[in-house]
């Protein structure tokens, strides 16, 4: 084996010891690692600049996608498509990004990772062919090769690699609307060539499964596609999951087939989609991976679509996932899956179940800022006419800061630090944390540079007059794209303020500032009248409930069991839902509650269809 690169690795480690001897006692440094019990999707990464049309047209846009999570000696390596390195982080909150000695030069597309015996092992060629790569020492990023290319007959797209516990290995790839989910076993011991040919596994069957269907809410007739496998066992069954049916869409979900071998032939589960989520601000959970904890609990990251100024512009969700003791059936709870959520190191009753109860206290509610919106056209790449994208939102105006819509963005006319934007929440609040989504409109950024940053405080009020600080961020030197802050102390307020200092981008545009905790006021009730009708196609289904006074939203749970509703759906504003999600050959159970500010109504009846 040969290293990749054998440079710099003095300086980079002096790098690393130089950035970590600066910092502020007063400010959030990049250095300073925060104290957090709770995180909110998307996690806040400093995600990569794209290049794919810097040459035509110039769009530039952040994405994170594919994720890849590996538990390595106890800290956990974040491996995202075309990122041009990884992150690495001993407790999910604190995610630190490492430029690798050795790596894709292109960056690696869709990249798998797995641990083998004391190394690292992965593959993500954007090439399609290459070796598959080790580490022993992935915080210093000295990858070796042993340049033996795997050579497929389709090339590997959306590879998985999987080690089982007798140490054999195992390649799953594919990302088409044509060909299947594929498997091979490799040769660890002849670096890691195929042992033979590969092995069709499944493929999709979207007039069975509905949740397979392609479009927005799975309304296109455009062929879906089936992508990003990942092998999870458990209690002797292997349960290979899949993403479908297209990664810009509310609707992109992972789904599992299950096997007593790791080569099958598999099962689909009646179950699935495992990982979905249509609604709230931001959408879908597909093309993800599973991994076990500190704790023993398991997690699934997901990519998560934003489709702005490309439909490849997405972000990456983590949620609590895991199997059920009776029947191993897989679950991920994405239930409120963009409120904030405990860490892993947070102790929980149930690790199902980690939503803080803190409710979004911002929505669409008063405000106002001292800054003009921008009347500057976009510069995006538009896919809308040819169905592979939604339409573009072209207004910017700053109701579109808190209508929970992440493709909806305030963009100001200037860019200075007198610049302000007030939320009035209505009525006295109890304050707990608050996301800042940032979003790129006309970006000129590329790649990595490492002076991006973003430069505010936070305040609060209980009369719109006398202002308390919240956060202090003036100072702070760190990339946060999504700023989640959880208050060291939550506090009863009306109004709270952002108050813009810097950001590198040339606009100011935020696609959504919310504020979270609880009102002081009654909990909804729960819906009247609920009722489900499956319709002629089976795999739809019509839910309507009587609207409930009070309410800023409703979410709905489905299952194939009544104790197992694991599925669920987010919406705001409407009494009714087209579910479009399952399959023809099983029956359902369904239930509806609703939220506001205060809390959650108790659940309806369950309703049972055939």
């Amino acid at each position: 084996m040969r290293p990749l690169v054998l440079l710099f690795a003095m300086s980079f480690l002096m790098a690393c010891e130089q950035d970590q001897s600066q910092g502020s006692k007063n400010s959030q440094k990049t250095s300073q690692a925060k104290n957090y019990k709770t995180y909110c999707n998307p996690i806040d990464i400093d995600y990569s600049y794209m290049s794919h049309y810097r040459a035509n047209n110039n769009v530039s846009y952040r994405s994170g996608a594919d994720p890849a999570v590996v538990n390595y000696k106890e800290k956990y390596y974040l491996f995202v498509t075309r990122s041009h390195g990884y992150w690495v982080s001993d407790d999910m909150s604190n995610w630190k990004f490492i430029r690798p000695q050795s790596w894709y030069f292109k960056g690696s597309n869709a990249p798998s990772a797995a641990v083998y015996k004391d190394k690292i092992i992965a593959y993500g060629d954007p090439s399609g062919r290459g070796p598959i790569i080790e580490t022993d020492n992935p915080e210093l990023g000295v990858w070796e090769t042993n340049f033996a290319v795997l050579n497929m007959p389709h090339g590997i797209q959306d590879p998985a690699l999987f080690v089982d516990d007798d140490e054999r290995v195992y390649l799953y790839e594919e990302s088409s609307n044509k060909w299947p989910i594929r498997g091979v076993e490799l040769d660890p011991e002849n670096y890691f060539v195929p042992k033979g040919k590969q092995k069709d596994l499944f493929k999709l069957i979207p007039e069975k499964h509905g949740w397979e269907r392609f479009g927005q809410d799975h309304k296109s007739d455009i062929d879906p596609y089936i992508e990003g496998p990942w092998m999870m066992k458990h209690n002797d069954t292997y349960y290979l999951e899949y993403g479908a049916p297209g990664t810009q869409w509310n609707v992109y979900a992972d789904g599992v087939y299950t096997s007593d071998s790791p080569l099958g032939p598999f099962k689909y589960a009646p179950y699935n989609p495992i990982s979905y989520k249509p609604g709230g601000f931001l959408k879908g959970s597909g093309h993800g991976s599973t991994v076990k904890d500190k704790h023993g609990n398991l997690w699934h990251y997901a990519t998560m679509a934003i489709s702005v100024n490309y439909k490849f512009e997405r972000r990456i969700g983590m949620y609590p996932a895991g199997f059920e003791e009776d029947n191993g059936q897989m679950y991920v709870n994405t239930a409120y899956g963009d409120y904030p959520h405990f860490l892993p190191d947070t102790e929980v009753e149930n690790h199902k179940n980690r939503f803080t109860g803190w409710m979004l206290l911002s929505y669409n509610k008063k405000v106002s800022t001292n800054s003009t919106e921008v009347e500057d056209s976009i510069n995006v790449v538009d896919e809308s006419s040819s169905g592979f994208m939604q339409e573009q939102i072209r207004e910017f105006d700053i109701n579109k800061i808190n209508d929970e819509e992440i493709r909806s963005y305030w963009v100001s006319k200037a860019n200075h630090d007198s610049i302000y934007v007030q939320v009035d929440l209505g009525d006295l609040m109890n304050v707990k944390a608050l996301q800042i989504n940032f979003q790129d409109f006309n970006s000129e950024i590329f790649g990595r540079p490492d002076t991006l940053k973003q430069q505010f405080k936070i305040l609060g009020s209980k009369n719109g007059k006398d202002w308390e600080v919240l956060a202090d961020l003036s100072d702070n030197d760190k990339d946060m794209p999504h700023a989640y802050i959880e208050l060291e102390k939550s506090a009863d307020y009306r109004y709270i303020k952002y108050d813009h200092q810097y950001c590198t981008n040339k606009y100011l545009s935020i696609s959504e500032f919310r504020v979270f905790g609880k009102g002081l006021n009654d909990k909804p009730q729960t819906p009247d009248n609920f009722k489900v009708e499956r319709q002629d196609d089976r795999r739809n289904a019509d839910l309507t409930w009587d609207e409930v006074k009070g309410a800023t939203g409703y979410v709905i749970y489905w299952g194939i069991e009544k104790d197992k509703l694991n599925l669920s759906a987010l919406m705001y504003d409407q009494s009714s839902y087209e579910l479009r999600a399952l399959n023809t050959d099983q029956e359902y159970y369904y239930q509806v509650e609703a939220f506001n500010e205060n809390g959650i109504s108790v659940r309806t009846e369950i309703m049972h269809t055939k």
